[in-house]
């Protein structure tokens, strides 16, 4: 899981400098940056009137190119990026889709229950024609649709019951508007009584029912009452503007944070006096202040608030976020960081789709029961204070410099979906490359696995499981207070042996414990190899005798496929063992241990059980092929603590028995260590 963060977080580190790269190439093809401030008298009308239609400001009665640009002014300041974004929003040919209400419930459920949004929907009475044509109706909903209103059409021979008991007689336009300045409040719905059915006429009509929600400031006493006047909100944002009403675009955002931000319009046109707006710090027209607990803040200075409904929508989610906001924000970042596990992931191509499912199914359960208990929490009355500190904690962070250029790069990558998932997958391949590359300098098997190959061990994995849900271990020794495992008792009752044997995964070998048998007083390997040497032929050089034994070594590890580790854990003095009568009994080992391989070990040599793991069993025999351990030999143990030569206990357990030769205790199944009794320090070891 850490693996995927910092793949995440070095993904958006990428992004955040590749924002910064497009930008200088932007600055050095066109000599502007994205902040730099536009003079609306260069602009044509055309670009004039899309800047209008962005922020909502009529223009139908303004047929000279100097009384638009002058609104434009008025509305506040017009940077390039906002006029790159306008621009390319007008081009964008985009259909937008309009809601087909069933009947009663559906379009309660939408528009009724709705408490944070504005809908404009035409209704179309039995038997009548529309009161907006599909030409002027479509326009309607490409022009309402960029401040956030939804529009759809509600037939009355759907619901005909419902239309009557409306009183919708006749084909007509209707407009739902929360009532209240609460957040969940009633919603009240407008019907359009205009002669007029064009475009401009109707938008006009629904912005002055929108802007009826906004307080209204017309004189400076009124404005130092409001301004000094503590309430509910803590967060209030005021626009000072010598305009008939706010844009559109404010109209909107006051809607939908209903009961979260309080949005405030000051009409500065028939001001004679405004030295009280100097003494709160507003300089100039228009402008747009933020007013918080914290101090105040003029949005339009840093990069990325412009005057458009998406840019002040960003920045004030930042400030004043919902638990629905945080919980979409943790979503989309869990699933982006799940994603992660299709390039870290290596081997066969179904594996990877295979490991994604179970990764993206279990991040998003545990998103959403981690969210469920602080849901729970915050409904808590003494929890209040805990979330208004961590409101100013937003408001604090997202007032930075850095703040503004997150929301503006998520702006950017936002309206370019292609170049975020291009970047993406991009960033996942470079993951995959060194991850693979890793992998094979580690000699990892899975990296040239085929899918054909993973699907069969899939598949005896699964049957596996089936059979012995605990059939494997990630490691060894176990440190368990168990005294028994139940499950041995329960594969007991299976006698006699009519079912079929499952199958049952081999990789548990790896993890059994090896090391060597070593005799006190024996000094390496090669003196042995030497004196056994002597006695075929006095003619080998002392170069032959190295290369011998390292043959013989290499040869002993070759018969097996599992890699040796070395257990260097001291263990205690020699005590008694019981190895089905092969293991010691506190025996003098006063007869000579029997050759394993080619050479024995000296008479009357004491084993050095120091090397030996301190949960196995003390012995000097294998029950397998009934030889005496020979000094230097490989050794592996079994979880029930019986030692074995380690060629001898892999062929018999590769063989399908996966039992000890002994007790017949699993060889796969934790078991209680055994530990051997400290003997007392005037004792001697036998």
């Amino acid at each position: 899981m850490w693996v995927k963060l910092c793949c995440l977080l070095l993904y958006f580190l990428a992004l955040f400098v590749l924002a910064r790269v497009f930008e200088a190439v932007a600055w050095y093809e066109s000599g502007f940056l994205a902040t730099q401030l536009v003079d609306p008298v260069a602009l044509s009308f055309r670009k004039l009137r899309t800047i209008l239609e962005c922020r909502g400001l009529g223009h139908s009665g303004l047929p000279e190119k100097k009384d638009v640009r002058e609104l434009v002014e008025k509305s506040g300041d017009l940077m390039e990026g906002e006029l790159y974004s306008a621009l390319k929003e007008e081009e964008a040919s985009e259909s937008v889709s309009s809601t087909n209400f069933s009947g009663e419930m559906h379009f309660y459920e939408l528009v009724e229950d709705t408490k944070d949004g504005i809908w404009l929907v035409q209704v179309i009475a039995n038997d009548r024609s529309p009161l907006v044509g599909k030409v002027h109706w479509e326009k309607m909903v490409k022009k309402v649709s960029r401040f956030g209103i939804r529009t759809g059409t509600f037939n009355c021979s759907s619901d005909p019951r419902y239309c009557r008991r409306r009183g919708w007689l006749k084909s007509t336009l209707i407009m739902s508007v929360p009532q209240t300045s609460t957040s969940k409040g009633k919603v009240m719905l407008k019907e359009y009584n205009g002669r007029r059915i064009e475009v401009e006429h109707i938008f006009k009509w629904i912005t002055a029912h929108a802007a009826s929600r906004i307080k209204t400031i017309y004189n400076s006493e009124h404005l130092k009452e409001e301004w000094n006047k503590s309430d509910q909100y803590r967060v209030k944002i005021y626009l000072f503007a010598n305009l008939d009403q706010p844009p559109a675009f404010f109209s909107a955002l006051s809607v939908k944070f209903t009961g979260r931000v309080e949005f405030i319009f000051v009409n500065v046109e028939n001001w004679d006096n405004k030295s009280y707006m100097a003494e709160i710090g507003v300089y100039k027209t228009p402008s747009y202040i933020l007013r918080t607990p914290e101090g105040i803040y003029r949005y339009g200075n840093n990069t990325g608030e412009f005057i458009s409904l998406r840019a002040m929508d960003s920045f004030l989610r930042s400030l004043q976020p919902e638990v629905n906001d945080l919980f979409v924000l943790s979503l989309v970042l869990v699933n982006l960081m799940a994603w992660m596990d299709l390039f870290i992931t290596q081997g066969a191509t179904i594996k990877r789709f295979v490991v994604l499912i179970s990764t993206l199914g279990t991040y998003n359960s545990l998103l959403i029961i981690s969210w469920l208990p602080v849901l729970g929490f915050l409904q808590l009355p003494y929890l209040d204070s805990f979330y208004e500190y961590s409101l100013k904690l937003f408001r604090y962070s997202n007032t930075t410099t850095l703040a503004s250029w997150v929301r503006a790069d998520w702006m950017f990558y936002s309206s370019h979906p292609a170049l975020f998932l291009s970047t993406y997958l991009g960033h996942g391949l470079l993951i995959d490359y060194f991850e693979k590359k890793r992998r094979r300098n580690n000699n990892t098997d899975e990296v040239n696995a085929n899918n054909l190959e993973w699907l069969s061990s899939l598949w005896d994995w699964y049957t596996s499981y089936l059979f012995h849900p605990i059939a494997s271990f990630q490691h060894f020794p176990f440190d368990s207070d168990w005294d028994e495992d139940p499950d041995l008792f329960l594969e007991r009752l299976a006698f006699p042996d009519l079912w079929l044997h499952p199958l049952i995964p081999t990789d548990y070998i790896k993890n059994l414990p090896i090391w060597r048998f070593k005799c006190l007083g024996v000094h390496s390997d090669e003196e042995m190899l030497e004196t056994f040497q002597d006695s075929e032929s006095d003619s080998d050089s002392e170069n032959k005798e190295v290369f011998s034994s390292e043959k013989e070594v290499s040869e002993d590890d070759d018969l097996n496929t599992f890699h040796s580790r070395s257990a260097g854990e001291p263990g205690c003095g020699a005590e008694t063992c019981s190895c089905a009568n092969k293991c010691c009994h506190h025996e003098p080992y006063e007869r000579k241990a029997r050759s394993y391989g080619s050479y024995s070990t000296a008479g009357d040599r004491e084993p050095d059980w120091s090397a030996w793991p301190s949960e196995m069993l003390h012995c000097t025999e294998c029950v397998v092929c009934l030889e005496n351990f020979a000094n230097g030999c490989l050794l592996m143990g079994l979880p029930c603590g019986h030692v074995f030569h380690q060629n001898c206990i892999v062929m018999w357990l590769a063989g399908g028995r996966h039992c000890c030769p002994v007790c017949r205790w699993a060889s796969y199944k934790k078991k209680q260590p055994y530990t051997h009794p400290q003997p007392l320090s005037s004792d001697t070891p036998s």
